[in-house]
């Protein structure tokens, strides 16, 4: 499976599409108006201390004050104010944390106003970006990300990702990481760095030291609510995530951001260099590689599924709603437990997708078709668990009701991402809209193969606007003469000025209108 990475920048925004094999499978939006990521360290004042939420509400510059849950402070909470205090107060204090003396931890039963008072100054980490109405998530149990491995401050832990099974490789990693760290740290080794060599686990683990250390330099002179190290920006954020041995290419229309990643890409991965390209020409990236119709297609209401059927998908402020329809071409099994089966399958990969592509976070209920054999709502289930066991994001998924309704939370830590998929029309001239032009002739292509493979008419009128008309016809290997060879039938094709850019209609032989999707 190849994947690629394709970056597009502008003057406001930098767009971010993840590809595999063609199919756009993961998009990022960073804008230059989002200054809150997860993973930036703020020097935080303490604006509201609530006992009954066990919680307080922090001033990290943002227009709503943060939250700071009591259990998010971490067990060594007096350590890292104690660490903060003397730093920022010009105290010479060691980067390196070795001779470091902790202090006792807070109890896990404690409460916030045990530790927290107003107007107290605290170091902490954005866990969840500013969503809806509320202000940004904090955590006080300090982590910075490198590609093999997480640094714990203020931790003497060293943990495995679950995702790593194999027993003796765990071990491996855990006496490698715990011969190489410093005192004082904690390390969490990530899924990637199986297999890693401890030359390579080594040179993570000086990166991440180096960047505490910057952070010690810059909270010496820190003011409150000031930012004190930013996470890296999105683009390198997912090299540094995803880079492996599957990934193919890097494409970037931007010099200045080509730069950037591949002078990142020589420090963490230099044998990678070379799969980082500048694409310079005249064509627009997005429509060169086939990401802006996958856009218009995928970020709808209605998204269709390969096999005829199609999503609905709804938005409230509490949950999310997938609905799953057959459509009217799911007819080639036997039965309507065998079409229901076939219909759900196809679609447990699509929902998949579709919640990592749009960042979908919180409660999601998806309403699959009925199904009455326990066996099938199992294999739909356990196909469900294993598309998300891909996914980056933590999620839980419960199995199928009676009803045909599964559940499904998934880690929210970003905004949901919209991208609006409506023009204005150009008929009633934006009184109303209508789904994307750019999908028309793909619709038109699928009813004619359609109506050629599985209708069997020997031959169709197409009736369509004039520009769609002369979209099909200019030159001499048309779309028209494509779909001659193909079918080996010919289509007539009729210009009707009365129709809008995005109505057309199928006749056949007998004048009679055919109807399709």
């Amino acid at each position: 499976m190849s994947t690629e990475l394709v970056i597009n920048s502008t003057e406001k925004e930098v767009r971010i599409a993840l590809l595999k094999d063609r199919d756009l499978v993961e998009y990022h939006l960073e804008s230059e108006e989002a200054k809150y990521t997860v993973g930036d360290l703020y020097l935080g004042v303490v604006k509201k201390v609530v006992p009954g939420l066990n919680a307080a509400f922090i001033d990290v510059g943002y227009e709503k004050d943060a939250f700071l849950h009591y259990l998010d402070l971490g067990p060594n909470f007096r350590s890292l104010m104690k660490y903060t205090k003397a730093v920022n107060s010009g105290k010479e204090v060691p980067a390196k944390l070795n001779n470091f003396q902790f202090e006792p931890e807070i109890d896990k039963l404690g409460k916030v106003a045990q530790v927290l008072t107003k107007g107290q100054q605290v170091l902490v980490q954005v866990s969840k970006e500013p969503i809806s109405t509320k202000g940004p998530r904090l955590s006080c149990e300090i982590s910075l990300a490198g590609r093999y491995i997480v640094l714990v401050p203020f931790s003497n832990t060293v943990s495995v990702s679950r995702k790593i099974a194999d027993a003796e490789e765990r071990k491996r990693l855990k006496r490698l990481i715990t011969s190489i760290k410093p005192q004082n740290f904690g390390v969490i080794i990530r899924t990637v760095a199986k297999g890693r060599e401890v030359a390579e686990l080594d040179r993570d683990l000086r990166d991440l030291l180096e960047k505490w250390d910057k952070a010690q330099k810059a909270l010496k002179t820190a003011k409150p609510a000031q930012k004190v190290l930013g996470e890296l920006g999105r683009a390198s954020a997912l090299v540094r995530d995803m880079m492996n041995e599957s990934f193919d290419s890097i494409v970037l229309d931007n010099e200045g951001l080509y730069e950037e990643i591949r002078s990142y890409i020589q420090q963490i991965a230099p044998d990678k260099e070379k799969i980082v390209r500048l694409h310079n020409t005249k064509n627009r990236l997005f429509e060169v590689k086939g990401i802006e119709r996958q856009l218009k297609s995928l970020f709808g209401k209605s998204v269709s599924l390969p096999g005829g059927g199609y999503l609905i998908i709804e938005h409230t402020e509490a949950l999310h709603v997938i609905d799953v329809n057959s459509g009217n071409k799911s007819t080639q099994e036997a039965n309507q437990e065998a079409t229901a089966l076939n219909v759900n399958l196809q679609t447990v990969k699509e929902v998949a997708r579709q919640l990592r592509l749009r960042d979908m976070g919180g409660i999601i209920v998806v309403d699959f078709i009925d199904m009455k054999n326990p066996e099938n709502r199992r294999k739909v289930f356990e196909e469900m668990k294993k598309e998300m066991a891909q996914d980056k994001a933590k999620s839980v998924v419960l199995p199928l009701s009676k009803f045909g309704l599964m559940q499904i939370t998934r880690q929210r830590v970003r905004p949901e991402l919209n991208i609006k998929t409506g023009e204005v029309c150009p008929t009633c001239k934006g009184t109303g809209k209508i789904s994307a032009s750019i999908m028309v002739a793909d619709a038109i292509e699928s009813n004619v193969d359609y109506i050629f493979t599985k209708q069997n008419e020997e031959s169709i009128t197409l009736v369509v606007h004039p520009y769609l008309y002369a979209y099909f016809t200019h030159g001499w290997y048309s779309i028209r003469m494509k779909w001659f060879f193909q079918y080996k039938r010919w289509v007539k094709i009729e210009k009707d000025t009365s129709l809008s850019l995005t109505t057309f209609f199928l006749k056949n032989s007998q004048g009679e209108k055919v109807e399709v999707l």
